[in-house]
């Protein structure tokens, strides 16, 4: 018993989150998917790695295709 009062309560709690709109800032989310069109990508720094370890994944990916495995 007393479960009403508990189901209520988090009824409204959930129709307040569903509901609730809060103010957004265009200016900051055009300056943030505008970005820096000058800089560097992220990756640049990880392109000496891909190159030093791609025959490890091609291997790895051969030994898991369970077409070979009997």
């Amino acid at each position: 018993m007393g479960r009403g009062r508990q189901k209520a309560k988090a009824t409204k709690q959930a129709r307040d989150m569903k509901y609730f709109s809060p103010a957004t800032d265009l200016s900051a989310l055009e300056r943030e998917l505008a970005g820096n069109s000058g800089s560097s990508h992220d990756d640049d720094q990880y392109i000496d790695y891909a190159d030093k370890y791609a025959d490890y994944v091609k291997e790895s990916e051969e030994d898991d295709d369970p077409r070979t495995q009997g």
